[in-house]
């Protein structure tokens, strides 16, 4: 059967006849309406076969079925209650027009563990992410805006840097975000989330945003929705979205995966350059700054800067079109910043002229789905019944030194198996 005569029969008739064409790789896109994409007439919509928005492609190796955000949306919008709706929309609207009231209730929507609200903060979600695309198919396929992540250990000055930096871009037109994850104490559970209180000056600009958030036992000094929080403030028509996180070593990493940049911040006379590749912080790096470069300290600041940078020559190189700067910068005297902000959009063009920025943001997405389904995986496990009646046994078992904990681990997974 060839591809004309294919196209003249009913949806249901057409896939079945598509499955037995010979032909090895095509790739139909239909919509819910009486036409095709090419304008070629059907029998009927493509709704009465209950889907809304398909894409379908067949290759060499068997056919694959993609559902684009619309279906999803439409599903998970059936499910709500007209109050539950009249919510989501109210936070929808006033977020993309820009109200800030509106995307702090949304970060905390997202950031909540109650089961019917993360069934809400997903919805919105999904209403965010089909505005967001349309948005970056009018800015001609461009990111809407500009992540950059932010790490360093404890006092290298990162909140007076991101006060000093984020005045400068405000006062060129740009609206900056700030998502500050604090850690969250192991013994009491509370966070100090002090940096919005140390930000003084940046919390009373209206172009910017700042949002401190505890990191909720999280490994890695990134919250749970910290993604989702980008996609709110990108969604609220902020440019520039600086992701602070607590510098303790698994911080860095997790960070990378979410940003298009990643920055290192480090205050002079902290180690010589071989502490620095032995952290493994320095290979993450796109650009890293020697921090209170004045007074006293100009001289360590320029050690430090040389000792890095021959640190950097031995490593990998990570981008075909980018290798890793260090600068010396000044949040005292406004030293070097502005200075930091060229290297910042120079990484950005050539990222995104060569493509690989775009490679970056996709391989991040995986990343981020697959972080969300051992998080869901994990909570289903503790919170299946029989399991939940197990674990303190098992764990009285391993305290008392009667089982291994690789033992009482299998035991549990198997009856986890067995009865999910």
């Amino acid at each position: 059967m060839n591809i004309p005569m294919l196209l003249q029969h009913s949806h249901r008739s057409f896939l079945k006849g598509l499955l037995r064409t010979p032909f090895r790789r095509y790739c139909f896109i239909f919509h819910s309406s009486t036409h095709l994409g090419s304008g070629v007439p059907c029998a009927r919509p493509f709704n009465s076969l209950g889907l809304h928005c398909t894409k379908w492609m067949l290759l060499s190796n068997g056919l694959k079925r993609k559902l684009c955000v619309q279906t999803t949306l439409k599903e998970q919008t059936e499910e709500l209650s007209d109050k539950e709706q009249r919510f989501v929309d109210k936070l929808y609207t006033g977020l993309i027009q820009g109200h800030r009231a509106c995307l702090a209730e949304a970060i905390t929507l997202i950031e909540s563990t109650h089961k019917r609200k993360k069934e809400l903060a997903q919805v919105l979600l999904q209403k965010v992410l089909v505005y967001h695309r349309e948005q970056e198919q009018i800015n001609k396929g461009k990111p809407l805006a500009f992540r950059v992540g932010l790490s360093g250990p404890p006092g290298a000055g990162k909140s007076t840097f991101i006060e000093y930096f984020g005045k400068m871009l405000t006062e060129r037109g740009h609206k900056l975000s700030v998502l500050a994850v604090d850690p969250s104490s192991c013994t009491s559970g509370g966070s100090l989330l002090g940096d919005k209180t140390r930000m003084t000056e940046l919390s009373r600009d209206m172009n910017a945003y700042i949002r401190p958030s505890p990191t909720s036992g999280t490994l890695g000094g990134v919250t749970r929705t910290t993604n989702e929080a980008i996609l709110l403030c990108e969604g609220g028509g902020y440019d520039i979205i600086l992701i602070e996180t607590v510098g303790v070593g698994q911080s860095e990493f997790a960070v990378a995966d979410m940003v298009d940049m990643f920055v290192l911040l480090l205050p002079p006379a902290g180690g010589d350059e071989l502490q620095g590749i032995k952290r493994g912080i320095i290979e993450m790096a796109d650009l890293v700054a020697i921090t209170k470069s004045d007074g006293d300290l100009i001289v360590p600041a320029r050690r430090i800067q040389a000792e890095y940078v021959s640190a950097l020559k031995l490593l990998r190189k990570r981008s075909e079109v980018w290798r890793p700067k260090v600068i010396r910068i000044s949040a005292r005297s406004g030293e070097g910043i502005s200075e930091m902000w060229d290297k910042m959009r120079e990484f950005q063009d050539l990222m995104l002229t060569s493509g690989e920025l775009t490679a970056k943001r996709q391989r991040q997405q995986k990343v981020w789905m697959w972080n969300l389904i051992q998080e869901s995986v994990l909570e289903h496990f503790r919170t299946h019944p029989t399991i939940r009646e197990q674990i303190p046994v098992m764990e009285k078992k391993v305290l008392s030194g009667a089982m291994s904990p690789g033992l009482a681990a299998d035991v549990l997974l198997k009856t986890f198996k067995s009865r999910d």
